[in-house]
């Protein structure tokens, strides 16, 4: 710091505390509606603004020495507390604005010193074009590719990579933060600028790194989706191999059909003639297509794993409800029901039981699909979302099935319990619905 009154104190101040807020609300997903939430950061901006410049006004020693650590703390919770996007996903954004904060110090403080005789005026000026610069920054070029990017990192930020950022982060700061009366010399700056720039590279690295890694799971997802439409496409290959040797038989008998209904008519055998013809139809009527829903997606799924189900011998009963057109991609309902007829017909065979079965129910209220499949499995089974105690049993269906969900705000639920394994998935038609229109816009 380069002195100053109380007023260029709440000035300095006010600048730090809008440039980490800004930089947080920027990347944030808040929990409350924009106006609330902006209105809860000015109040906050307000407070610990005068706060801390009251802090330099009665002791500037240890305000220099301590004020920017302290103020990481109940700046993070305080945004936290506000965010919709998790924990570690928090601390990283506080951190990435706590370090642009110290460039703005680092940069104000030894600029003035360097060329302008330590003039406090141009510490100031020099922090509020940096942080106006950053600012501008972050809502052109930074903001966009951030949340294109932001599910892969909710998804692999963890502890590891949060306490390597913080910890670059406090190194930066204790470097923008020495005490006000250290001897200026140019190797001394150049050395600051380093270990700045190290710990800038840090935040760019750990930022990519899993980002990346975000991605190649994201790859292997799909990759196992493509697998399962595999699985589907053979399913239904058979399917339609059994439909052409019926139609084959059907075109062969057709022949034998038209010659005996010819006698008939030729010797006016009428009550024969319609005898047969009701036989006929029965067995017309025995072949046609199973037609288990409107939805043509659902009804092939459905269709291809029941028949897949009934070859070993396993019961199946299907209760489906849909209308012909829904708001979920297709790829999404193979990716769900696929899974979940997967896991139940491998549950049955595991499950070592005479008695096998399949209950399959999936309903539509308003906007949002039920699914519910029930399924033989073995009696010493014991499995329930959210217990920590059986996440090594958790299979890849299982993440496959929450992760489709979450994209349409879904909710999921596993039970194993007296030889019965359930599965309860929620789909919300809205959330696609309304990417669509945005889209259409």
């Amino acid at each position: 710091m380069l002195g100053g009154n109380y007023w260029v104190a709440l000035l300095r101040n006010g600048i730090g505390a809008v440039l980490m807020m800004a930089v947080f609300l920027l990347l944030d997903h808040p929990k409350f509606p924009m106006k609330k939430t902006i209105s809860y950061y000015i109040a906050f901006v307000a407070l610990i603004t005068a706060g801390y410049s009251v802090w330099y006004m009665l002791d500037r020693e240890s305000y220099v020495r301590f004020a920017g650590l302290i103020c990481l703390v109940p700046t993070w919770i305080f945004c936290w507390m506000l965010s919709d996007d998790g924990l570690y996903l928090s601390l990283y954004k506080i951190s990435l604005g706590f370090y642009l904060l110290s460039v703005c110090v680092f940069s104000g403080v030894d600029i003035s010193r360097w060329l302008f005789e330590e003039n406090m005026w141009v510490d100031i000026l020099i922090r509020a074009l940096l942080a106006g610069f950053i600012v501008l920054f972050l809502v052109r070029r930074f903001r966009r590719p951030f949340f294109e990017r932001v599910e892969f990192l909710k998804g692999e930020l963890d502890r590891f990579s949060t306490v390597t950022i913080v910890v670059s982060v406090i190194i930066a700061s204790l470097v923008a933060y020495l005490p006000a009366d250290r001897e200026f010399v140019f190797s001394g700056m150049v050395r600051l600028f380093v270990i700045m720039l190290m710990a800038g590279i840090i935040q760019y690295l750990v930022f990519y790194l899993y980002y990346h890694l975000g991605m190649e799971r994201c790859y292997q997802r799909e990759k196992q989706l493509l697998e399962l439409n595999e699985q589907f496409l053979y399913r239904q290959l058979e399917l339609e191999k059994k439909a052409q040797q019926e139609a084959a038989r059907i075109r062969h008998d057709v022949r034998h059909h038209c010659m005996l209904i010819r006698e008939y008519v030729k010797s006016g055998d009428m009550e024969r003639l319609l005898s047969y013809l009701d036989e006929y139809r029965e067995d017309v009527e025995s072949t046609k297509p199973e037609r288990i829903c409107a939805n043509r997606a659902v009804n092939g799924i459905l269709t291809a794993y029941a028949g897949y189900a009934r070859k070993e011998n396993i019961e199946v009963k299907m209760y489906v409800e849909v209308e012909e057109e829904l708001f979920i991609r297709d790829i999404d309902l193979v990716a769900i029901l696929a899974n979940i007829y997967e896991n139940a017909i491998k549950g049955c065979l595991d499950s070592g039981m005479k008695e096998q079965k399949i209950l399959m129910n999936i309903c539509q209220r308003g906007h949002k699909i039920v699914i519910q499949c029930r399924n033989s499995c073995a009696a010493d089974m014991h499995f329930r979302s959210g217990d920590s105690r059986y996440e090594h049993d958790r299979g890849i269906g299982m993440s496959s099935i929450e992760r489709t969900a979450s994209r349409y705000d879904g909710e999921t639920d596993f039970l194993a319990d007296r030889g019965m394994f359930t599965v309860r998935v929620l789909l919300n038609q809205t959330v696609r619905q309304e990417a669509q229109k945005a889209a259409r816009k």
